[in-house]
């Protein structure tokens, strides 16, 4: 070992001459020649070393001094200049129940929480550390292992997000919109509609499950990683999808997965391209809803029905990979025939039924029952119903089935004469009413007509329903049966015997009578006489001059009148109110006339009586006749 500088230039100098406070740093301080002096004067204590016996303590320093001489041996001179922020490697030197002490080869060693280490550690092992601050009040680094491993993490993210990288991750969870993916120990985000290229309907099913997957949004502000397995997948269908574009055309027959099921139709993925298989196009037969034929994932085979390069949209087709079962229509359907079909639609009108996928026949209501009146097909059918038909007409040029239930049963119209004879008194149900008579129900599914004019023999009906009502059960008699045209003539009134016979004697002519006022009309006022009989008051027949009978009378008034037209055959009567008024003032005047008569009558009397007491047969003087003017007043 080579001599110290101090030990050959320092001289021997005596202990007590060094400050308490002086380090050994100064005391191997080499001294300055000016300093030096040659002998020493001053006063010996202690023991003095020469050269030779300080060389020797050299070579006999402890293990304890030699251990601490290669520690800071280990020390690298470049690693002194620490930066806060920093990322540092440090080692493991000591583990306590809370913390752990890593050296990072600063003046003094760091601690670090034992909770912020995420797996087992041991002494001597290599650890990552954040320096938080390069020294706190007791002198020594403040480290971060979780600090460290997040932006190593971070930073290995945004390397892959720089640099387009495919990365593995680990799919943990499910959450509102997608997945929650571990990438590198980091939570990332994985839309729902990034994970494939097809709608996800089971997401569970990528629970724990290890993919692939491209960075495609990096916030570093607030941490937030989205990732997506799609970008991926797309990438790969690019090339793939324009070598099928390219081929596309109508008429050709591709094999697709069902990707997507709505209720217009099914989206069929023919790798890498989409094209729409509408509902119409399924099946021949009717369809309510995609699934009914197909589900998802499932493959099938299907024809280009048209392609628009312009939009790239591809219509495709099912059905038509199948012969049209209306070719066939005349093996399989006879008219008259009986079948068997599901109903598959109703209407107001009727309900349609499936006799096989494709042929669909109309059972009108009017051909639902012989016996029921029915307002609507739901009475009889409703939607799914297998039901028992009878084929009525077939049009193939058209495509149309006339098809018929009430067929499958006896007809009551059959021998309807020989149970109804004309002239038979029946009871029947009022079923409809309308503006120009009643249908009757006389039993189940034969209805017949009261004309309104056979409603009543007295009163003049201006509508059913003043007579009758809906649901009633009423008198009728059978007038007449047309069976080739289902049809049925019955009258009200025939039930009981005309009494205008009765009527012609009691309302005759001239006939005055006590009535009431019970409508108006146009032309005048209907009244209600005894035997209740209508009769008509012309408005010129009316005692009160107006342009409008009802200013001046109002039902329930009591008028006598004067019949003045009496007609059997129409059933007609007429009636006056003037009539009385006139008779009343002829009467009055004939009255006076008969007073005139008298007077007359009286005067020519008085007058043959004069002149035969007088004895003269000459003209009367002047005398004479003022004496007759007297006695015209003497009776």
């Amino acid at each position: 070992m080579e001599a110290s500088p101090v030990a050959e230039t320092a001289p021997v100098v005596e202990d007590a001459g060094l400050s308490d406070a002086a380090s050994m740093d100064e005391v191997l301080r080499p001294v300055s020649p000016k300093t030096v002096k040659k002998g020493y004067y001053g006063k010996r204590e202690g023991r003095v070393y020469n050269l030779d016996e300080l060389n020797a303590l050299d070579e006999e320093q402890s293990d304890a001094d030699r251990a601490f001489l290669e520690m800071l041996a280990q020390y690298d001179p470049v690693k002194v200049d620490f930066t806060e922020g920093d990322i540092l490697t440090g080692k493991v030197v000591s583990i306590g129940e809370k913390d752990v002490v890593v050296d990072i080869g600063f003046k003094s060693d760091g601690v670090v929480s034992k909770n912020e280490f995420d797996g087992p550690i041991a002494i001597g092992d290599d650890v990552d550390v954040f320096l938080e601050r390069l020294e706190d009040r007791q002198g020594q680094p403040m480290l971060s292992r979780r600090r460290a491993t997040e932006l190593r993490r971070w930073q290995r993210i945004d390397e892959a997000f720089k640099n387009d990288e495919v990365i593995e991750g680990l799919i943990i969870r499910r959450i509102k919109g997608g997945m929650i993916v571990d990438l590198f120990g980091k939570e990332a985000f994985l839309p729902g509609s990034q994970i494939d290229v097809r709608p996800v309907r089971d997401f569970d099913a990528y629970l724990d499950k290890r993919m692939e997957f491209k960075i495609v949004k990096l916030n570093e502000q607030n941490g937030n990683v989205v990732v997506s397995h799609k970008a991926l997948i797309e990438k790969d269908l690019e090339n793939q999808r324009s070598r099928i574009l390219d081929k596309m055309e109508p008429g050709q027959v591709l094999e697709g997965t069902v990707k997507n099921i709505t209720d217009f139709g099914v989206f069929i993925d023919l790798g890498g391209v989409d094209g729409l298989l509408h509902i119409t196009d399924l099946s021949w037969g009717r369809v309510s809803h995609p699934s009914e034929v197909v589900e998802l994932d499932q493959k099938i085979q299907v024809v280009v029905l048209d392609y628009d390069k312009d939009r790239h949209r591809i219509s495709l087709g099912m059905k038509q990979l199948q012969a049209h079962p209306w070719d066939q229509i005349a093996e399989n359907f006879k008219e008259s025939q009986d079948v068997e079909g599901k109903v598959v639609s109703i209407t107001d009108y009727g309900a349609f039924v499936e006799l096989d996928k494709g042929i669909e026949g109309l059972v009108h209501i009017s051909e639902m029952s012989w016996r029921q009146h029915i307002k609507h097909p739901t009475q009889m059918v409703s939607l799914g119903d297998d039901v028992k038909v009878k084929i009525l007409s077939i049009d193939s040029e058209n495509r149309k089935i006339s098809l018929g239930m009430k067929q499958l049963e006896p007809d009551p119209w059959t021998e309807i004469e020989a149970r109804f004879p004309a002239g038979t008194v029946t009871k029947g149900v009022v079923r409809n009413l309308t503006n120009f008579g009643v249908f009757v129900e006389i039993e189940a599914g034969v209805d017949g007509l009261v004309h309104v004019s056979d409603l009543s023999w007295t009163k003049k009906i201006r509508h059913p329903g003043e007579v009758v009502k809906k649901g009633d059960e009423i008198d009728v008699v059978v007038l007449d049966i047309d069976q080739q045209n289902r049809r049925l003539s019955l009258g009200h009134k025939q039930v009981s015997t005309d009494p205008w016979s009765q009527f012609e004697n009691a309302y005759a002519v001239g006939t005055d009578v006590e009535v009431k006022v019970v409508r108006f009309n146009e032309n005048g006022v209907i009244v209600e006489m005894p035997l209740d009989v209508e009769a008509f008051i012309p408005a010129g027949h009316l005692a009160k001059p107006a342009k409008n009978p009802e200013e001046s009378y109002k039902p329930g008034d009591m008028l006598t009148v004067r019949v003045i037209e009496f007609n059997k055959a129409d059933k007609r009567i007429i009636l006056s109110e003037k009539a009385i008024l006139q008779a009343a003032k002829q009467a009055e005047k004939d009255a006076q006339d008969a007073v005139k008569d008298k007077e007359k009558s009286q005067e020519r009397k008085a007058l043959e009586e004069y002149q035969a007491n007088a004895g003269t047969s000459g003209p009367a003087t002047l005398g004479e006749i003022a004496g007759l003017g007297n006695l015209k007043f003497d009776d």
